[in-house]
């Protein structure tokens, strides 16, 4: 029996976190028979539940079962969809011309892969795009705080890059959902925070590398909004931050000057005689050593 989208998305979901969660190879591959015989596909349906991509990962599953099953189904969906494509089916035909409203956070697949010459070709500079800039709709949720924070994806990943609307505009949307997967609904501090954090990295302009790694998919919109503060830097900010810790650990293991401490000195702050110092000479050999004092009870230094 065929499964509608709906059913198709919630088997998806839970497929990754079966393999996520390291669930048992039977579970995994009961899902993905289920899969095999209820999804009939098309290039529209694989790209809105992204099924494809989620059973894709998993030919490298460490299970050869798993691997082997999902290898079998990657290949049968993207023959069937091949042969929509060459005799113009009109089930793809009907998929593309006919969108589905967005359901229980789901994003319009129509919205998410929008047609048009606009959105095929870039209409102002790298250095000043935006979605405003590139004319972009980025209300595909029917949801005013997601469909914001695509507008941010948007901007982030658009910066400096040559890439079409279109591809920054699916790339943005797919962040956005698997943010709001992973951390929403979108009113949690989480989701906020972390696309907050998400933008300001893709912003940076010392790690354009992020950009590119994201948008070409070296770094999945899943893997993306899991990395950590860390690992979204760049290779050269890494790098910077060992050599700073590096040197502050250098520091903190360099023996001190030893310093006594007094009662003879007295503070001309605080007037108490509790002052430790140490000596160094500071002119010539003939010239009394200078005094370099710190009143151990007001903090007070001064050189005598």
């Amino acid at each position: 029996m065929a499964l509608d989208v709906r059913e198709i998305e919630v088997k998806a979901k839970a497929l990754t976190k079966a393999a996520t969660s390291n669930e048992p190879s039977a579970n995994i591959i009961a899902i993905l028979k289920d899969l095999q015989k209820g999804v009939q596909p098309t290039e529209d349906l694989l790209r809105s539940t992204r099924v494809g991509i989620i059973v894709n990962k998993l030919k490298q599953h460490k299970s050869p079962d798993v691997a082997r099953l999902s290898g079998e189904i990657v290949s049968k969906w993207r023959n069937e969809v091949n042969k929509q494509k060459a005799a113009g089916s009109p089930a793809a035909q009907r998929a593309s011309a006919s969108p589905r409203p967005a359901t229980n956070g789901a994003v319009s697949p129509a919205a998410a892969a929008p047609t048009g010459d606009k959105m095929s070709k870039l209409s102002v500079p790298p250095d000043k795009r935006s979605w405003k800039a590139d004319g972009v709709d980025i209300n595909q949720t029917q949801n005013k705080v997601r469909d914001s924070c695509i507008g941010l994806m948007y901007d982030g990943l658009c910066l400096n890059s040559t890439e079409s609307p279109r591809t920054v505009l699916n790339k943005a949307v797919a962040i956005e959902t698997a943010a709001f997967s992973a951390l929403g609904p979108e009113s949690k501090e989480p989701y906020r925070t972390k696309i907050r954090s998400l933008y300001q990295n893709l912003k940076n302009k010392s790690n354009p590398t992020l950009r590119v790694r994201v948008l070409t998919n070296a770094v999945t919109p899943e893997q993306f909004v899991r990395m950590s503060h860390d690992e979204l830097k760049s290779d050269e900010q890494r790098e910077k931050d060992r050599k700073i810790e590096k040197e502050n650990m250098d520091k903190a293991m360099v023996a001190q000057a030893e310093r006594s401490i007094s009662t003879s000195l007295q503070c001309g702050k605080c007037g108490q005689r509790k002052v430790t110092y140490t000596e160094a000479q500071t002119r010539s050999a003939d010239e009394p050593m200078t005094l370099f004092c710190t009143c151990m009870n007001c903090g007070k230094s001064w050189k005598q």
